[in-house]
């Protein structure tokens, strides 16, 4: 079919907003999930017809095959943060990608995209960048011509970073800044990263290339929270937390992560131990023709439901001087 993209993990935080901008750029597009019946809202997000929802498993080929039939492109969205039972980083990132590439090989697919990571390093103390980056290799073995995307942490309305530590600062007086808060961040805007996503399809010149996502500012994690917390007009204490304090809270989050999602777990801490920034060596955003969007222009968009009346905070807080 002329013009089919099947986008694996395309019901998640970046996947909508991917498929979206695919949607935008007169694309077909077939979503595959491993649960379609939780993600049919995915269909209005093009014309009627223009987007079709799927099941597929990274585990099973045949159902990637089904999910590959008569597309002329693909997207590998599917990614964990961390380990939970059978979703290993190993089985996901690095066994799902090859899986995936080797179906998209036999169903005649000529362009793959595959999201990685800023970071991914074979050599990496991190597990999750390391597999990011064998993941990368295994794609680039059956698809030397792939298209690697690697961006920083993704800012957005349904973000898992600054909602998660806006959450934390509704309920804790003390927000955790782990090594100091000296690590480096290049935080970039998921609708960014859509664009780039698409380009990434669309673009003959993109074939081959490895494109570093990051956005405009350079940012420590004391930064970050501090910018957090003026937009949600909260006062918090930034409690350092050297790194052999920290490593013994990420083993313990490791064994809650068994029953419950933890704060932290030893692999993201490992994480923390170096920046995340674009290295220059590889094309970014200004290369596809992307103007970065900053912090300021979206943070106050979304987080304004963490302030003390919402979106009528400023009305209620200028009410209050007047009394």
């Amino acid at each position: 079919m002329q013009n089919l993209v099947t986008v694996f993990g395309g019901s998640g935080f970046v996947g909508v907003h991917a498929v979206r901008r695919l949607a935008k750029a007169g694309l077909r597009i077939r979503v595959a999930v491993r649960n379609p019946n939780l993600a049919h809202t995915m269909r209005l997000q093009g014309d009627v017809g223009q987007i079709d929802v799927v099941q597929a498993n990274v585990r099973n080929e045949a159902s990637l095959r089904r999910a590959l039939a008569g597309a002329t492109a693909a997207v590998n969205l599917v990614g964990i943060l961390r380990e939970t039972g059978r979703q290993g980083f190993q089985a996901v990132h690095v066994m799902g990608a090859r899986t995936i590439a080797a179906a998209a090989r036999a169903e005649g697919v000529t362009r793959l995209v595959q999201m990685s990571a800023l970071g991914a390093d074979p050599a990496s103390a991190a597990k999750y960048l390391r597999t990011k980056a064998e993941g990368e290799a295994a794609v680039r073995e059956i698809y030397p011509d792939a298209v690697v995307v690697r961006p920083s942490i993704i800012f957005g309305p349904e973000d898992r970073f600054f909602n998660r530590f806006a959450e934390m600062a509704q309920v804790s007086p003390v927000l955790p800044l782990i090594g100091g808060g000296t690590g480096r961040f290049q935080p970039v805007f998921v609708g960014d990263v859509a664009q780039a996503l698409a380009l990434a399809v669309t673009a003959p010149e993109a074939a081959g290339q490895t494109y570093e996502l990051g956005g405009p500012g350079v940012h420590s994690f004391r930064e970050l929270m501090e910018m957090l917390l003026a937009e949600i007009s909260k006062r918090r204490f930034l409690a350092p937390i050297p790194f052999p304090i920290a490593g013994l809270i990420g083993k313990a989050g490791d064994l809650a992560g068994l029953l419950i999602e933890p704060p932290i777990t030893s692999d993201q801490v490992a994480m923390l131990r170096t920046d995340n920034v674009v290295t220059g060596r590889y094309p970014g955003l200004t290369d596809l023709g992307i103007t970065a969007t900053t912090l300021d222009a979206v943070l106050a968009s979304y987080l304004y439901r963490y302030r003390r009346g919402g979106q009528y905070a400023d009305q209620e807080d200028r009410e209050m001087a007047a009394i």
